[in-house]
């Protein structure tokens, strides 16, 4: 598996950092940004080191977009947003804060500045209680 120690999704997919973790494949995780936009803002990103969608592999990229699907689904059950941004930024210029391919799931209420990042660290309690709660009907959507 491709890592980059100085990466800090790598080392969130390697155990050797924390994350509040929503769910896991064998090709993908997701866990709750800690800088959230919205609440119940998840991240979703492939096991190995792949700084942009011009890297990621055919099959990488299915795993990430079959887990963000799910999980999609998972917040629409469990949040009732008025509706979901996905978003997914190239590099600095567009956005990209951690060049590590990843997929932003955003849930949205009308009206709310739309944002890839908040602008100060979520609540921790509020995050895992999030996570496990995602989890849960992850475990309940088949």
């Amino acid at each position: 598996m491709v890592q980059d120690n100085n990466c800090i999704f790598c080392r969130i997919v390697s155990g050797d950092s924390p994350c509040h973790k929503v769910f896991e494949s064998p090709g993908a995780l997701a866990f709750m940004d800690i800088y959230p936009a919205a609440d119940g803002h998840v991240l979703v990103l492939p096991r190995q080191h792949f700084e942009h969608i011009f890297e990621i592999t055919d099959e990488d990229m299915r795993a990430v977009a079959a887990a963000a699907r799910r999980i999609a689904c998972a917040q629409q059950r469990l949040l009732h947003p008025d509706g979901l941004s996905v978003v997914q930024a190239n590099g600095a210029a567009a956005g990209q804060t951690i060049m590590h391919y990843h997929v932003h799931l955003l849930p949205r209420v009308s009206g709310q500045k739309l944002r890839l990042h908040g602008p100060r660290p979520g609540d921790p309690e509020r995050l895992a209680a999030l996570a496990e709660q995602l989890a849960d009907q992850l475990r309940a959507i088949p």
